[in-house]
Order: structure tokens, then sequence, then C-alpha cells
């Protein structure tokens, strides 16, 4: 297909890349999730639109690690635990390997239980009914194995999500002017560390990180040629990049409406629940039903990756063959899954928990990410295509402001004051 580009020179479109989307949406899922609710209407709702820069900087750094990640899966054959088991040693497997299988239950725990809050707005069931509903129909979901029929599935519902927040938006009429401004200016102090923590690994979540190494291996993009390999790289950056750039257009959506609702009206929210329901008298009928709706969508769209991400993470350390048929894949669906869906019928704050949840998920973050930047660039392992200078720099920035972070919010649990 051609097109007339600005200098009057035809350019030409390749079909062959929408071959080539879906792992990026596959993943992109994960950072449009439960977790991701609570935070953003904590954000929104408590600081108004100053922490929307939050999502922008967590964005930026997760299509770069995603992308990373990605890279690693194509030019090696091997997903990241595969890699990991392979090049470093036994008891830093541990050390890697425990920490993100406990991200995952973690992950998944929030997932599910957004899911089951979804339920219990819409039809009123009991949260532990909603939780076992649910539930059973998420692992029927992931029993399907088809990276391709669960592309199509997630797809649809991010398409959901970003309509129903399309339309929250139409509804509540924000501040452009000053969201725009708070997107692109950072602020932070104490006061706001742990929402930000929260938010920071809403996004960059270190079970996606392993996943998009395992998930992409699943479209073709092996090649014989130097020419050809280096076009899939190409394909896979573009896909990520989509799906990661809506990631962030819903996420914004989520603080925007949050901020122009709660925060505009003095409601302080401390619930997910309480949330959906204030939107009715303050937004009106329809804007509770589609918050619901997006939630029930985001809910069951994540678990499904949280699942596949348990299973993938655990069959690689324990050096099993990475198949969703085998009976370790499946083992480690099932120690993700279940004790998230236990631990909703335990515990009773259920908007700290998802909150928790994700703050979790960034202490975690460090330990994804120095396999990954160890990995990427050494030539034993990548060959001609391990990290240059500038992707080396990327990483360890990337790297550098998470650890930095954590440390904020360390300080921040000892009563450490700050403001920058």
């Amino acid at each position: 297909m051609k097109f007339i580009n600005h200098n009057g020179k035809p350019f030409t479109f390749n079909l062959e890349l929408l071959k080539y989307l879906g792992p990026g949406f596959l993943v992109t899922v994960g950072f449009i999730d439960p977790g991701n609710w609570a935070t953003n209407i904590a954000a929104g709702s408590e600081f108004n639109y100053s922490l929307l820069w939050v999502i922008t900087l967590s964005t930026l750094m997760l299509i770069f690690l995603q992308h990373m990640s990605a890279h690693l899966g194509i030019v090696t054959g091997d997903c990241l635990s595969e890699s990991c088991r392979k090049w470093f040693p036994k008891w830093v497997n541990i050390i890697f390997g425990g920490s993100i299988m406990i991200a995952c239950i973690a992950t998944a725990l929030a997932e599910f239980l957004g899911a089951s809050i979804g339920l219990t707005i819409l039809f009123g069931f009991p949260l532990y009914l909603s939780a076992i509903i649910s539930g059973s129909f998420i692992l029927a979901l992931v029993t399907i194995q088809k990276y391709d029929t669960i592309e199509h599935i997630i797809i649809s519902f991010v398409s959901v999500i970003g309509f129903c927040y399309l339309l929250e938006l139409y509804l509540v009429g924000p501040d452009w002017v000053q969201a725009a401004r708070a997107a692109v200016m950072p602020k932070i102090g104490s006061a706001e560390i742990f929402i930000a923590m929260g938010m920071l690994g809403a996004v960059v979540m270190p079970h996606n990180i392993y996943l998009h190494s395992e998930v992409i291996q699943k479209r073709n993009y092996t090649a014989t040629d130097e020419k050809r390999k280096r076009q899939l790289l190409r394909y896979e950056f573009l896909d990520t990049l989509l799906a990661m750039g809506t990631g962030w257009l819903i996420n914004s959506a989520m603080i925007i409406v949050a901020a122009a609702v709660f925060y505009k009206h003095g409601v302080l929210v401390k619930d997910v629940v309480q949330a959906a329901e204030t939107l009715r008298p303050l937004a009106g009928n329809l804007a509770e039903l589609l918050f619901a709706v997006a939630l029930l969508c985001a809910g069951i769209s994540s678990s499904i990756t949280a699942c596949l991400a348990g299973g993938t993470v655990f069959t690689g350390f324990l050096g099993k063959e990475i198949d969703a048929q085998k009976i370790w894949f499946r083992g480690g669906v099932l120690i993700t899954a279940v004790p998230a869906i236990l631990l909703i019928m335990i515990l009773k704050n259920t908007y700290m928990t998802l909150i928790w949840s994700q703050v979790i998920l960034s202490i975690q973050l460090p330990l994804t990410i120095i396999p990954l930047i160890i990995l990427t660039r050494s030539r034993k392992v990548m060959g001609r295509y391990a990290n240059g200078r500038f992707e080396n720099f990327l990483m360890y920035l990337c790297g550098g402001i998470i650890i930095f972070l954590n440390i904020l919010l360390l300080l921040s649990f000892f009563g450490v004051s700050f403001e920058f």
C-alpha cells in the first residue's frame, strides 16, 4: 500500500506489520488492571492532577524495558526466566525466581480482586462469591492456551475499557490545561511517595517484563538473515509502542476522571466500590455503569496475563519446558491463582490491598531489571544484538530512577519528610 509523504514522495506501508501486532497488547492489559484503578483513583482523589507525570515517566520506562525483554526473547529464543537459569548461579536464581513468584501472586491478587469487585458492583454478589465465579471463569480462559485467541480476547477487553473511559472523560469535563501541565512536570513529596510508588509498580510490572520475552516467541519472529531479523525487531518495537501508548492514555484518563469528579467535590476515596457508587450522584448513572464494566474487563483480562506469567516464570526457573499443556506450567498457574483467590476471601480492606499489592511490585522491580540489564548487555548472550552504549545508559537510568524512588519510599516509612 503506497501513500504520499510531506515531500511529495511515495512511501510504502507494509501490511505484514499487522500480523505481528498482539503480544504488546497482551502485556499492556497488565498495566491497566485493577491495581491501576486503585492507585490512580487514590492519586486523582487525593492529589488532583499532580501525579499524572508518574504515569508519563513510568510508561516511557515501560516501553523501553518491555522492548528489551522482547528483544532478549527474539534474539536468544529463551524467555527471561530461562535465560536467568542458564546464565546465573543457582543461589542468585533462588532470589530472582522467588521474588518474581511473590510478585506474580501479588499481581494476581489485584487482578482477581478487581474482577470480583466489578461483578459485585454490577450484580450485587457478595465479594467471596464474585471471587469464586470470576476465578473459575478466568482459569477456564487460561486453559484455552492459544496465545492468538487470548490476544484477540485481550484486545477486545482493552477496546471496551478505552471506550468506557472515553465516555467518562466526556461526562466529567476535566481541566485539560491543568492535566497537560501535570503530565510533564514532576513533583513529589513524602505525602505522595506511597501512592506514586504504587502507580509505578502498577505500570512497570515485573511479571510483564518476564511474560513479554516469552509471548513474543509465539509469533513467527524467526529469521535466517540479518535484514529480516532487524525488520522483525522493528515490528516488535512498533507493536510495543502502540500497545503501551494505548495503556498510557487509559491510565491518564483514570487519574483525570478521579481528579475531575472526586477531588473537585472534596471526596476522598477509600474503596473502589465507594468510587463507583460516588460517581452516580456526581457524574450520573451511566458513569457508574461504565466504571464497573471497565473494571470487570480489566480484572478478567489482566488476570489471564498474571496466570500466564506465573506459569512461565515457574517453569522457566525450574528448567522445565514452557508448554501450557504440561503439568509444571499448570502448577505455576495454580500457585499464582489459588493464593490470590483465597486472600480475597480473607482480607477486609480491598482498597488498601490493591494499593499494597502494587507497592510490592515496585519493590521487586530492581530484582527484575538487574538481570535484564546484565543479559541484554552481554555479547556472550546476545551476540551482535547486545546493547550499545545508549541502550545501556537508558537501562541504568531506568534502574536508577526506580531504586531512587524505592529509597524515598523507605525513608517515608521512617517518617522522613522531603519535597522535590
